[in-house]
């Protein structure tokens, strides 16, 4: 999915809440809730940016890794290690990155392109992994943000009582009430992180083992070249 798609959708979705008044009860809500509440928007507004552009990365960092490794395999035989290395320049991706770090050392051995691959890998995996510990610590932040203004709403709650010298229902239920948003909106912002989270988890893992299956093929291809 293109980030012209991501936001588009976004744009649709924010859209169809607005018509059904759903964004309009989502603001009351929101207001009401208190001073807590923006330091919550601000971990979800900040939170999704990275999401967003991790997505953005993660997309140009995929590819189609089985026809990518036949082109090269290909090369390599047709035209030997620089025609092999046209290939990577002209493909955009992770396991072509890596791959144009080892054909550079293949004339040093196989050896070389070896640990020139491991060492580039370890540098494009921190690539694809950059950013997700701000998601993290937002997805941390967001709930003891609710739990904090949730203790504070309850003091407050239970000031009003005392100043009314009696523990009358509404003043209990609707100070108790508002207490307990910011609880709410910092645990929906924290799971609509986490989602994203162990989305990105999953293809970052998914990117590494292409990279290091592909990586063994290429060095064997590497090996039989030299033979």
């Amino acid at each position: 999915m293109q980030l012209t798609e991501i936001l588009g959708f976004a744009t649709y979705v924010i859209a169809q809440v607005e018509d059904t008044g759903v964004l309009t009860y989502l603001q009351q809500k929101f207001v009401a809730g208190g001073g807590f509440m923006w330091p919550i928007l601000a971990s979800l507004v900040l939170g999704l940016a990275f999401s967003i552009e991790r997505m953005w990365t993660l997309t140009r960092a995929s590819m189609n890794t089985k026809k990518f490794i036949v082109d090269v395999k290909d090369a390599l035989t047709k035209g030997g290690v620089n025609e092999a290395m046209k290939v990577c320049e002209n493909t955009r991706g992770s396991i072509a990155s890596v791959f144009h770090a080892g054909l550079l050392r293949a004339d040093d051995g196989v050896d070389a392109a070896e640990k020139a691959i491991m060492a580039y890998g370890a540098i494009e995996m921190g690539f694809l992994e950059r950013g997700l510990i701000w998601i993290s610590t937002f997805i941390t932040i967001a709930p003891m943000l609710g739990f904090t203004g949730t203790v504070q709403g309850m003091i407050e709650a239970f000031d009003a009582i005392a100043e009314a010298a009696q523990i009358s229902p509404g003043i209990v239920a609707g100070g108790i009430s508002v207490a307990l948003l910011t609880t709410l909106f910092g645990l929906v912002t924290a799971m609509i992180l986490q989602l994203f989270y162990n989305y990105f988890v999953a293809r970052i893992d998914k990117l590494v083992a292409d990279m290091e299956e592909s990586s063994i093929e290429l060095i064997d291809a590497l090996y039989e070249m030299k033979k």
